[in-house]
């Protein structure tokens, strides 16, 4: 397929469970090898999406191609070309890890040498291979995710979805994956991401889509997402109890988002903008100036952050 002709696209694309509108028509277009996140508060119709994707779920309405197939009516055809690693583990805990790949193999008809054989290059690939003999519950949280991308890889699919890859798991975990997942881009396997961490969406994808309440609210390259919906940069507020200060800092004439445990200003100039804040007499608890990121768009285009 050529690099210019997309591997997934969606039109006017609807999902809905009885009366209730989970996705409520949206578009995209994934290209082969883009890393595609998707992006929204719980209940904004990312896992409707995901699993339309993955052709457990059909459209109600719109139309949703992949690889030039239909996934309403190709929907066996497509699953064959495509792996999953879903949010929930659902490794099977008494097998061994090996074991773990060359089973869900036979779900593809794989013939048992080339499954052994890819078990020992994936075991490898997510840095497990020390650990092939062993059962699974024997593992950690992030041996776990790994292992699952690994059994997502079994097929050799040419697209990869993924539900919160790092959810739950501590930095030095979350970074390996990442550095796995990056080698996958390398490879030019396609990657559909959902996730809750910005700094993760801002390393790992070429392109986002913002969705709330079942529809868009934006797309674009995380970069073109801050430059169009953010100020260069933004000061931290933490405030006293006894100083809200809502009027003083109203009348800075900046934009400014009140959140539970603190106060973002937004100015091109956040020095300059820390020194009005002082000049107002607002004397914060502590006061952070930083760029501005994914979060802050977050809140800007839902007004609330990303877990709510």
């Amino acid at each position: 397929m050529p690099q210019d002709t997309p591997l997934v696209q969606a039109r006017a694309l609807v999902k809905r469970y009885g009366d209730a509108t989970a996705v409520d028509g949206i578009d995209f277009e994934v290209l082969p090898g883009q890393v595609f996140g998707l992006l929204g508060p719980n209940g904004a119709g990312k896992s409707s999406t995901m699993r339309m994707i993955s052709c457990v779920s059909k459209p109600s309405g719109g139309t949703l191609r992949m690889f030039g197939l239909d996934a309403a009516t190709e929907g066996r055809r497509i699953r064959a070309l495509i792996g999953v690693c879903p949010q929930q583990d659902t490794l099977d805990p008494e097998l061994t890890l090996a074991q773990n790949l060359t089973v869900f193999a036979r779900y593809f008809r794989i013939p048992r040498a080339a499954a052994a054989a890819r078990a020992t290059e994936l075991l490898a690939f997510v840095r497990l291979e020390d650990r092939a003999g062993d059962r699974v519950d024997s593992l950690s949280g992030g041996m776990k995710r790994r292992l699952s991308i690994a059994r997502a890889m079994i097929n050799e699919p040419r697209l990869i979805l993924l539900d919160e890859p790092t959810t739950g798991l501590d930095p030095q975990a979350r970074h390996l994956l990442w550095e796995r997942l990056d080698q996958l881009r390398r490879r030019g396997v396609t990657q559909i991401l959902t996730t809750h961490y910005m700094d993760e969406a801002e390393q790992l994808c070429d392109q986002l889509l913002v969705v709330d309440d079942g529809r868009v609210v934006a797309s674009g390259t995380p970069g073109e997402l801050i430059a169009r919906h953010c100020s260069k940069e933004v000061v931290e507020l933490r405030l006293r109890q006894d100083q809200p200060a809502a009027d003083e800092l109203a009348n800075l004439g900046l934009r400014i988002e009140r959140l539970p445990d603190r106060v973002l200003v937004y100015a091109d100039d956040g020095e300059a903008a820390a020194a009005a804040v002082h000049r107002a007499g607002v004397e914060p608890r502590s006061l952070l100036v930083r760029r501005s990121g994914l979060e802050d768009v977050f809140l800007h285009l839902t007004g609330r952050t990303l877990v709510d």
